[in-house]
């Protein structure tokens, strides 16, 4: 079987904390941003170098994330920046900054696509997670902005046990705004997400909301992409299956991800301090850019290596057949069970054979 830890994967995408400061305080956040400030914030040339460093790798997409990043002043510069060296630069942001101006100096810089949250389907409940009142106005507001200046936005949503039945309403309020897209996330609890632990679908819950997906983004009417969700991707294959479909990169308009999770695989975080994790939520360091390169420390740091060796993964993650197209959330793994090759604690999934 071929070993794919010396394989050193392409990279497709790099989620950058630009900063950590936020004008919010969401019960979920993995960063458990506040206000600051916080030391140690990449400044304006390493993050230029950064950018000029990864396009040695090809065209990223670049995600400029936080905190919120529109608090970090030389955001527009960076932006046009990564947009001059060929990368598809994208932004995260929560929409409560937004003005006519900001959205058009954003597109000025080459943003091609932000993605505001949405965590409910209501004032009352979005506002509930994100804790402050006022953030599901602001969030609208931003998105009136963004269409009225032709700024493409998707919508992010994080799925907890008090949230999941509006799922279906938060999902329809996106595809009614014209949203590109709606992108769904299932708590990872760290950060100050640990303090909601118990918010965590279960095992039945998670599969009941994967397979709810998977028949949203089969409907067509909004592109579905789950994140921190692995098992999708094995429930995307085992009812194609059953129905006899062959998959494709067409399939209902999926892309054809070879894994589920794509921590140090195809993806990869920077945070505000220049730590290089293989995602947001999962807290182990893969190396620093202020000691090594970012390109570096992708091909050679110990951890990605590590998490791309599938063969040595732990328990029925490591016995199942469906590992090289899920994998199981690592951050999960890690937070829950402090291993991070161990299994995704909330799949319920049990392998057939050993594959």
């Amino acid at each position: 079987m071929h070993n794919f830890a010396n394989k050193t994967p392409t990279l497709r995408l790099l989620a950058w904390e630009t900063t950590r400061r936020c004008n919010l305080a969401c019960a979920h956040c993995r960063a458990a941003a506040g206000k600051g400030p916080y030391e140690g914030e990449l400044t304006t040339a390493e993050g230029r170098a950064l950018l000029e460093d990864i396009a040695g790798l090809g065209q990223i997409v670049v995600i400029l994330t936080g905190g919120e990043p529109l608090l970090r002043g030389d955001i527009f510069e960076l932006a046009a920046h990564g947009t001059s060296l060929g990368h598809r630069m994208v932004m995260a942001v929560n929409g409560t900054l937004l003005t006519p101006e900001i959205a058009r100096r954003l597109q000025e810089a080459g943003i091609q696509r932000l993605s505001i949250s949405l965590d409910g389907a209501t004032a009352a409940s979005h506002d509930r997670l994100r804790q402050v009142v006022g953030a599901f106005a602001g969030a609208l507001g931003g998105i009136q902005i963004l269409k009225e200046v032709g700024l493409p936005f998707q919508i992010n949503t994080t799925v907890i046990a008090d949230n999941r039945d509006e799922l279906p309403a938060i999902s329809a309020l996106a595809e009614s705004l014209g949203a590109a897209a709606h992108h769904v996330f299932v708590l990872v609890p760290t950060g100050r997400g640990e303090e909601i632990k118990d918010q965590l679908l279960s095992a039945a819950e998670y599969e009941a909301t994967l397979r709810w997906l998977l028949a949203r983004q089969k409907e067509g009417k909004i592109h579905i992409k789950p994140t921190c969700a692995p098992q999708y991707y094995r429930l995307w294959r085992q009812e194609a299956a059953a129905a006899g479909e062959k998959i494709t990169p067409a399939t209902h308009g999926m892309e054809a991800m070879t894994k589920g999770c794509l921590g140090g695989q195809g993806f990869a975080f920077v945070g505000y301090n220049g730590i290089v994790q293989p995602c947001g939520y999962l807290e182990l360091s893969a190396g620093d850019i202020r000691q090594a390169p970012f390109s570096r420390i992708w091909a050679e740091s110990a951890l990605f290596r590590q998490l791309r060796n599938l063969e040595e993964y732990h328990g029925k993650c490591r016995r199942c057949e469906y590992r090289k197209v899920c994998g199981g959330c690592r951050a999960r793994a890690y937070a829950l069970t402090g291993d991070v090759l161990g299994d995704e604690p909330i799949c319920l999934y049990e392998p057939r054979a050993t594959a």
